[in-house]
């Protein structure tokens, strides 16, 4: 398996998206070899194709993090496809993410004959990590751990190493309780952490509804416990029942 490390950078036009593209083909054109080791002889990949793996992957991970990806660090391993595989002579090889593909972690590219004679799909596999500062466990923490300054040290994780989110602000845990136990390196994942209940039931809440380019705020009863993470109804002074996301003490949200 290779190891290529390259950095991430924004998603802006200018210097910072070619730097990117540029590492992009970097990672991706490594692939091609692999593909092309287990075709026929006469089987080239054309020129061309460099272009468009630095616009493949290069608005797939762009698109996903943004200008936030200026202070991470991108790993791609790649890995090689089936030995077995005789890929037959192709004029026009296109390289693909495949639908509903997240470009980060244990992940696929596509790579798809479109012009020979037998048209063949084949998936490579790809380990991409992203790395930047996160909270981790200064030691071990058992489950029940109420978070403080003490347990939790910014370091460089992979932050995509899970789908859950890493906590990134310590202002995001303190206080907060370890709904699992964690070992020393760790990082710290929203999920590690219980739900917090921002208000019970029957409490006056501030519904604010926001819209496109205004926010409209009033007060109402909640029909049931604000729980972080989920959704609850309201009853609004006008009598009306309103459904949305609990976001802070006696703060609700609605997104229209």
């Amino acid at each position: 398996m290779t190891t290529l490390p390259v950095l991430c950078p924004a998603r802006a036009p200018t210097r910072r998206s070619a730097r990117w593209c540029r590492a992009a083909a970097a990672v991706l054109l490594a692939m091609a070899p692999a593909a092309h080791g287990q075709a026929d002889d006469t089987t080239v990949l054309p020129p061309q194709l460099g272009q468009e793996l630095q616009q493949l992957v290069g608005s797939a991970a762009g698109a996903l993090w943004g200008d936030s990806a200026r202070q991470m660090r991108l790993e791609v391993q790649v890995g090689q496809l089936d030995p077995r595989l005789r890929l037959a002579p192709c004029q026009r090889i296109e390289p693909y993410l495949p639908p509903g593909t997240r470009p980060l972690g244990q992940t696929r590219v596509g790579l798809r004959c479109t012009q020979g004679r037998t048209r063949w799909n084949v998936y490579l596999p790809v380990t991409v990590k992203l790395w930047g500062r996160a909270l981790t466990a200064r030691s071990p923490l058992p489950a029940g751990t109420v978070l403080s300054e003490e347990h939790v040290a910014l370091a460089e994780v992979d932050l995509a190493a899970s789908n859950d989110p890493a906590v990134t602000d310590d202002s995001r845990a303190l206080g907060r309780t370890l709904a699992r136990s964690l070992a020393p390196g760790d990082a710290l994942r929203q999920g590690d952490m219980k739900s917090r209940q921002f208000f019970p039931a029957g409490e006056v809440v501030r519904v604010t509804a926001l819209g496109n380019g205004y926010a409209i705020s009033a007060e109402g009863t909640a029909l049931g416990p604000g729980i972080e993470g989920q959704t609850v109804r309201v009853r609004t002074e006008s009598g009306r029942i309103v459904t949305g996301a609990a976001i802070g003490a006696r703060e609700v949200e609605i997104k229209l």
